[in-house]
């Protein structure tokens, strides 16, 4: 699985990298960024999936690696 935040929809309330600090970081100005490639590792999908679910814009992408 992959994390991806959209920047167009994030308005920087972060919920991600509270949440889930090790799959989100934060840019200068406090918006959500995913640090390195993005993998979710198996063991972190559940912090993924509620990290996305607590974003207020939905702006936290997951989607399958392939």
């Amino acid at each position: 699985m992959k994390a991806h935040i959209d920047p167009q929809r994030c308005q920087g309330h972060g919920r991600c990298y509270t949440l889930a600090p090790d799959l989100f970081g934060e840019d200068d100005e406090g918006y959500g960024t995913v640090p390195g490639d993005g993998v979710v590792q198996p063991a972190q999908v559940h912090t993924a999936r509620l990290a996305r679910s607590n974003c207020p814009e939905s702006a936290i992408d997951l989607s399958e690696e392939s």
